[in-house]
């Protein structure tokens, strides 16, 4: 249960009245704030959210994350009024990965599938064959015919690493997670160094030399559940930092560290992702503002790929 001052209880109060007065729901994605996420209804990775924005019954989604996370929600729940608590709140996958450069990177590689990793706009989900994310990225490209060619978007180093483990030839997006990007290598080594008995455990969306450290690959989610059953009784945790609150929830007996970024910074937040607090999650739920809103024709696009995913991950 959230512990807090009175001021803070007060605020979390205001909120569930909020809540319940909006029949609203609160997704929170692992990377938001410690405070965001205990208040949160659900809390996940892109995939799980995705298919609880898709099964809940509530008439208002607040989606504490990033704005192609609340688009999807959107995309699945036409209905519903979705609701982000910052609408600065984007990504750098997203943002570097414009539809038109897209629309020219699919002509320049004519015949060939496109699969969009979730971290991307509706426009560019509208121009994609298929959806994956971190967690099912591997079963959705082993879901291809092996002799059909693949565009794989808009991040690289997933692709690389999906690569590696399915042997297939994939055709990359130079892009990146400006988090997953600027880990320290070194302090990586210095953290080994100090806890010789941790587990180096990292999501895949890291660059290729830091892979090729870790003993555990996985999503977020796959993390997390990784943290509660491995014998292991430390961690060092190579993705966004917010996750940490869930491992030490879960296993309160082990130890969990975070890794610095390349400028020595004690933590590698997203600074996106950061946006949300508790201030604007309830200044949103009070204006039913800022709402996200999509073209028909574009949402249906970017839907089928979606629902294909869905499908393909049951």
């Amino acid at each position: 249960m959230f512990v807090s001052s009175a001021p803070c209880s007060n605020q979390i109060q205001r909120i569930a009245a909020l809540k319940d007065q909006r029949k609203a729901v609160i997704l929170a994605h692992y990377y938001q704030e410690e405070e965001i996420q205990d208040v949160a209804d659900f809390i996940g990775d892109s995939l799980e959210l995705s298919r609880k924005a898709a099964a809940t019954d509530a008439e208002v989604i607040v989606f504490c994350g990033v704005h192609f996370m609340a688009e999807t929600a959107k995309i699945l729940s036409p209905n519903k009024t979705v609701l982000l608590p910052d609408l600065n709140a984007g990504c750098s996958l997203a943002d570097a990965c414009s539809p038109d450069e897209f629309a020219q990177f699919r002509a320049d590689h004519p015949g060939h599938v496109v699969i969009s990793y979730i971290n991307c706009s509706a426009a560019i989900k509208a121009q994609s064959d298929l959806i994956c994310t971190s967690s099912n990225a591997v079963a959705m490209v082993k879901s291809i015919p092996e002799e059909q060619g693949i565009l794989f978007a808009p991040d690289q180093n997933l692709g690389s690493w999906v690569q590696k483990q399915t042997g297939r030839k994939l055709v990359l997006w130079p892009g990146s997670c400006i988090v997953h990007e600027t880990f320290s290598e070194a302090a990586v080594f210095k953290l080994k160094a100090a806890h010789p008995k941790a587990e180096l455990i990292a999501h895949p969306e890291c660059q290729s030399h830091l892979l090729d450290l870790a003993d555990f690959i996985g999503s977020t989610s796959k993390l997390l559940s990784h943290s509660k059953t491995s014998t292991a009784s430390s961690f060092i945790v190579l993705t966004e930092p917010g996750i940490l609150h869930q491992m030490r929830k879960a296993a309160p007996h082990k130890e969990f560290y975070g890794v610095p970024g390349l400028d020595g910074c004690s933590c590698n937040a997203c600074p996106y992702m950061r946006l949300n607090t508790l201030d604007k999650l309830e200044n949103c739920l009070k204006t039913m503002a800022p709402a996200i809103n999509l073209e028909e024709g574009l949402r249906l696009r970017a839907l089928a790929p979606i629902k294909k995913m869905l499908e393909l991950s049951n």
